[in-house]
């Protein structure tokens, strides 16, 4: 059987995360899915619950805030349960294994700003022209016959 989700969307509301009675953190939130629609149709969006578990809970109740866009891989998962006035409910939701920035992060959101690495390989030198040098080390393949691949 194949039980594989991937999502990707804005956060409706912060995440709540919880810990359990044994201890486990768990974070629940709701992200708004953008269907895909033709031009010319009315755009529709999808609300769905997803819940983490453990490290990734914890990350994205330290991390993510509403309106933020998430990437999300996990399964679907449903459960039932009898509420307070004995009416059975059910819910569908998202069992997320993984969760991702989808987009960069802004400054003053209280994320460290994600600014370019330098990297000394890169200079504002131009590049050597390969097309002049000595081509005397390579042989021209002809044919498909002696290929690899």
């Amino acid at each position: 059987m194949l039980n594989v989700v991937a999502l990707n969307g804005r956060l409706v509301a912060d995440p709540e995360l919880k810990t359990t009675q044994t201890g486990l953190s768990v974070c629940s939130f709701r992200i708004a899915v953008d269907r895909s629609y033709s031009k010319g149709a009315e755009k529709q969006t999808d609300f769905i619950d997803i819940v983490t578990w453990r490290q990734q809970a914890e990350f994205v109740g330290k991390y993510f805030r509403k309106g933020q866009l998430i990437a999300v891989n996990g399964s679907i998962q449903t459960r039932t349960w009898q509420d307070k006035d004995g009416n059975k409910r059910y819910a569908v939701e998202v069992v997320a294994d993984r969760v991702h920035f989808a987009e960069r992060k802004q400054d003053g959101a209280g994320f460290p700003a994600m600014a370019p690495v330098p990297d000394e390989r890169f200079s504002n030198e131009p590049a050597p022209a390969y097309q002049s040098g000595d081509t005397g080390d390579f042989v021209e393949v002809t044919g498909d016959d002696d290929l690899p691949f």
